[in-house]
């Protein structure tokens, strides 16, 4: 029985773990549905989100219901200006010059980060009471908890909005084919800049839960890795993918670090990728694309 419950616990913070990263997954996705942009430089943003939190709570002495959403605020601000001032020029270019770029703004994003706030690991204040949650007689961190329940209720909204939401179905429609957009009378243009404010602002807030959890650095660009490899597995133009996707791969790296170690939670999470390219390189749920030659 106690084998049984260790299991259960460690499980249940794989999930959410699992949920923060099917959250940032779901950046990726938005972006490369809508543009066709992988984006490389989520996890930097997702980065910096956690340190415009800092910045607000600590620097100004904000309340954390302030500094939370002008945090996200803030990483939306940032996808808007990337989308309007780097990405909208290079339209028409190839996807590996536009992909070069993004790897290029995540380092400028850590560069800077480093130079206004240091480079040291840093905590965030305190805005998750720290009491533990039992599920049955499973113990969990209330900020797992926390950060499970907010990526669930982000990512429920998101899907309610794709599917209601006027500006919803216009990226849909445009992820689905640009051309009939434009001819329908769809402002592409502006579903860019809507896919790429809302997704880094998500990111940004994913940044915050994250560093609450775990605090902050200038590395924290890796989680945005692992995310990467979710939508690659789940597929890069797949909701769904990322959504399960990232609850498995949560799992499976918590159950890997606790009973094998740490240091293979990297091994495996690639070697996972590189099986997933080889059988289906599409992704599980993506869309499989057949070209006429």
């Amino acid at each position: 029985m106690n084998e049984l419950l260790f299991f259960t616990e460690v499980s249940l913070a794989g999930l959410g773990s699992g949920a923060l990263l099917a959250l940032t997954a779901l950046s990726f996705v938005l972006i490369y549905k809508a543009t066709r942009v992988i984006n490389l430089a989520v996890g930097e943003i997702l980065m910096l989100g956690g340190y415009l939190f800092l910045a607000f709570a600590s620097g100004l002495g904000l309340p954390a219901w302030a500094a939370i959403p002008l945090a996200i605020a803030g990483g939306g601000i940032v996808g808007a200006v990337v989308e309007r001032g780097i990405i909208r020029p290079m339209l028409g270019e190839s996807a590996i010059s536009v992909f070069m770029v993004t790897i290029g703004l995540g380092s400028v994003i850590v560069g800077t980060t480093e130079l206004v706030f240091g480079a040291n690991p840093q905590s965030l204040p305190p805005f998750i009471a720290s009491t533990p949650v039992f599920i049955g007689e499973a113990y969990v961190s209330r900020k797992i908890v926390v950060a499970f329940v907010a990526a669930a209720i982000v990512i429920t909204a998101f899907l309610l909005l794709f599917r209601y939401w006027r500006g919803g179905v216009a990226l849909r429609a445009t992820a689905s084919d640009q051309g009939a957009a434009y001819a329908c009378g769809i402002d592409v243009p502006a579903v860019f800049a809507i896919a790429w404010t809302v997704a880094c602002a998500a990111a940004a807030g994913t940044g915050v839960l994250l560093g609450a959890i775990g605090g902050i650095s200038t590395t924290m660009g890796a989680f945005g890795l692992s995310a990467l490899v979710v939508v690659i597995v789940g597929g890069l133009d797949s909701v769904l993918g990322a959504l399960v996707g990232g609850l498995a791969l949560g799992l499976l790296q918590s159950w890997v670090g606790t009973y094998l170690g740490g240091e293979y939670q990297t091994v495996v999470t690639f070697g996972l990728l590189i099986v997933a390219m080889m059988i289906r390189p599409y992704g599980l749920f993506g869309t499989h694309e057949i070209e006429r030659l």
